[in-house]
This record gives structure tokens, C-alpha cells and sequence, in this order.
């Protein structure tokens, strides 16, 4: 089977966002443990009113963003119009969460005020990961376009069998020797 465009472009973009997205439920954590315990004197820290809004969307897009990649991984592997379902559906409800999590980040820099580093970088990371998930949102659903770029909507011809099959699958058409017909 003949590699596409998207599947070349959409599997490291995806290896490349689990890695982001594990990476943000890391410091997301840390930082909401270190918010609940009220630590948030502590010199890497800091953060507003915006801060618990912001990390509750960043631990969840982080969640399903990882699922999603998981997923995904299996539409990757079998690069087949049954799979690009599920992987284009939980990647578009994690591009959602993050899109919010995205605004709250947003809300957090206006707001200003004391961030410590690992907030900083937690924003950032959203702020990037936005971008990149709608990318690779995109390259998922390209195929709609051109099978060049994806399995083809218009790709009728899988799953009805072998020309000439029967009603069971079978080959040949025909009735199967000993059996009545």
C-alpha cells in the first residue's frame, strides 16, 4: 500500500504533540497540587485569578489530548476511513479543550502579575499545542480533498468482499460442493 502525503506529515506532528501534551499534564499537575496546598508563594510558581480556571483546562485538554493520540496512533497505523473516524472525532474534542484552555492562558498573560517559570512554559506549550493539534486536525480530515492526502472519503470498494463473492465470502459465487441449494 502506497504511503500518502497526510500519513507522512500527520505521524510525527502526532508523536510530536503526545510529547507536548505529556509535557503539559506534568507541569499542569504540579502546578494545580501546588495551588490546591495554597504553595503558591513558591518562587517557580506565582500565578492570578485566571491560574485555577487555566490549569483545570490544561490537565483536561492535556487527558484527552494524550487519548486522542492514542488513538490517532491506530488511524496512523491503518490509514483507513473507519479509524479516521474515531481519530478525527477525539482529536477535534481535544483541539476544543485546549482552544479553551488556550483563552484562559490568554486571560492569564493579560491579567499579569507573578508567574513563575513553570506557568510561563505551561502557557506557552498550550499556546503552541492550539496550533499544532488544528494542524494535524486538518491533515486527519485532508483526504476529504484528494486521496493524495488521506484515505478518501470516496473510497467505496473496502469491506464488500472479492468480486464474484457470495453471500458468506466466499469465492466463486457459486454454491459450495455437498451443500443444497
Amino acid at each position: 500500500m502506497a504511503q500518502t502525503v497526510g500519513r507522512n506529515i500527520a505521524a510525527p506532528l502526532l508523536f510530536l504533540n503526545l510529547i507536548m501534551y505529556l509535557i503539559v499534564l506534568g507541569f499542569a499537575s504540579w502546578c494545580l497540587n501546588r495551588f490546591i496546598n495554597g504553595q503558591t508563594h513558591h518562587p517557580s510558581f506565582g500565578g492570578n485569578g485566571a491560574t485555577m480556571f487555566f490549569l483545570i483546562f490544561s490537565i483536561l485538554a492535556a487527558v484527552t489530548g494524550v487519548a486522542s493520540k492514542l488513538v490517532g496512533a491506530n488511524h496512523i497505523r491503518a490509514w483507513r476511513n473507519d479509524s479516521l473516524a474515531s481519530a478525527g472525532s477525539s482529536s477535534l474534542v481535544a483541539w476544543a479543550f485546549t482552544a479553551l484552555a488556550f483563552g484562559l492562558a490568554c486571560k492569564e498573560i493579560n491579567v499579569g502579575g507573578h508567574r513563575g517559570w513553570r506557568l510561563r512554559i505551561l502557557e506557552a506549550f498550550i499556546i503552541i499545542l492550539t496550533f499544532t493539534q488544528f494542524l494535524y486536525l486538518l491533515l486527519l480530515h485532508a483526504g476529504m480533498f484528494s486521496s493524495r492526502y488521506g484515505p478518501g472519503y470516496r473510497d467505496t470498494d473496502y469491506g464488500v468482499g472479492a468480486a464474484g463473492a457470495g453471500p458468506a465470502g466466499h469465492k466463486g459465487g457459486g454454491a459450495v460442493a455437498g451443500s443444497r441449494v
